[in-house]
Order: C-alpha cells, then structure tokens, then sequence
C-alpha cells in the first residue's frame, strides 16, 4: 500500500542463524513436558534451553523431551545449569555434543547455591575452553560490563547477563549495566535470569536487548501456557517502543494540543 510505514524487524542471528522471535524459554519446572510443550507454542520462541544433566533426552522407559518438543523444529540450547567449576561445565557440555551433536550451547558457571549468581572467573575459562574446542558459546554473566567485553572478546556468540537472581522474578534490577552492555556489544545481548512477568520482558527489551530467555516466570505461573502467550507479546512490544524512540522525559506538563491557534 502506498504510504504504508515498513514495521518489519530485523531477525535475531546467533551463530549465523536466524530467528523470528525474541523469547527463549526454558524445559524445567513445568507439571509435565506436555504442558512445557504447549507453552512454547504459545510463546512461539524457537529455542528452548535443555539442562542435559537434569532432563531425560535419552531413556525411551521414561517421559523424554524429545517426544514433546521436536529438535528437528526448535533449536536445543543445551545448559549446564548445576555445575560450579570450569572443568564441570565443559565436561557436562562435550557430553551433550557427543550425545545430541549440540554445538551452540549455553554456558553457566555458578558461585553458590543461595545466590546462583555467576562465578565470572570461571565462567570466562570454561567459555575460552569451549570455543577453542568449536562450541559456539551463549554465555550466563553478571551485569558488569567489563566481563561482558572480556567474554565477548574471547569469542562468545551471544553475552546474557542477568536481570535480576535466577528465579527470583524481581524484574531488571540494574537498567544501567545493561544499557552499558547492549551499546559497547557487537554480539546479540540477551537478558538471562530474573524476570517475573510480561512488564519484566518489555522492560528489558525497551533498554535495547536483542532478546529475554526465561523459565520460572512461564513455569511456576498459574497458568503457564496464558503466562507464555503474555510473553510473547511483551517482548514484541518491548522491541517496537525501543525502535520507536521513546519521548523525551520532560521535568513540567507539556500541553498535548498546541497552543497556536486557540480561539
């Protein structure tokens, strides 16, 4: 049509592929892999991250994932949610490459179980040690932008810093660090950890992030597959008011009728 405004959004490309949607969502804590399942459809995310420690991708005498969420039709992002140490992770995630043929994986090195916060020492040896062995590494950090530059100088397909304490839903506790990320980054920035509902999402997406995964804000909601649906349309909301550019904040009233021209 004549005159019509081009709304369409560039895809989200990690490691060379692209993605239409800007939700990444988690397979833990939902009742089943039922109702996991048509959460992601709700969603419409296209990745879906796999803690290969903690889900059954490979016993056929139990319930599998793979059974309800086709790997062939999502990208499995394989975690190492759970491990401590450098050495732990790259263990955990050859393992997941020898068993599914994963190369894109997510990376998590955690401090301590109260906090689950990352250790950021660690992580940046194990994202080293990954890369140099093919992995291409989506990365679970802290909110400090100096690690972010390290992690995405050592070759880190995508930086993730969390908004908030995972499974916490506090939402974006430190807007500034992120902003800082996402302006010096030259890789997609993706909000990890922390958001609690659909007001959570849009935040993070108005702040200029390419992308917000989560788990516990879909899975333990009342009603995951509503929650999941909610998501989805806070994240795309998210995206078009920071391409839009928001009004400038202004310190008095500013009349929304010009006052030229009054009778």
């Amino acid at each position: 049509m004549d005159g019509a405004v081009n709304l369409a959004d560039a895809p989200l490309v990690i490691a060379g592929r692209a993605y239409s949607s800007r939700l990444i969502i988690g397979t833990g804590k939902y009742k089943t892999y039922a109702e996991n399942a048509a959460a992601l459809e709700a969603s419409g995310a296209e990745i879906v991250t796999v803690a290969v420690r903690r889900v059954n991708l490979s016993d056929p005498n139990q319930p599998r994932l793979i059974d309800f969420i086709d790997p062939k039709k999502y990208t499995y992002l394989p975690n190492t949610a759970g491990c401590y140490t450098a050495d732990e992770a790259v263990r955990t995630l050859r393992l997941a490459r020898e068993a599914g043929g994963w190369s894109l994986v997510k990376l998590e090195v955690l401090a301590d179980q109260k906090t689950l916060y990352p250790d950021m020492e660690e992580t940046l040896k194990a994202a080293k040690e990954l890369i140099a062995d093919g992995f291409q590494v989506m990365v679970y950090c802290s909110d400090d932008p100096v690690y972010a530059r390290k992690l995405e100088e050592a070759g880190c397909a995508a930086i993730m810093p969390l908004g908030s304490l995972i499974g916490s839903g506090l939402g974006v506790q430190n807007p500034v660090n992120i902003r800082l990320i996402v302006e010096q980054a030259r890789v997609p920035v993706i909000v990890d950890a922390g958001v609690g509902t659909a007001s959570d999402a849009t935040v993070a997406m108005e702040l200029g992030v390419d992308g917000v995964l989560m788990n516990t804000a879909i899975a333990e909601a009342k009603d995951p597959i509503r929650m999941a649906r909610a998501m989805k349309h806070a994240v795309l909301a998210g995206r078009d008011s920071y391409l839009a550019g928001r009004m400038a904040k202004k310190r008095y009233a500013d009349p929304s009728s010009p006052l030229a021209g009054l009778i």
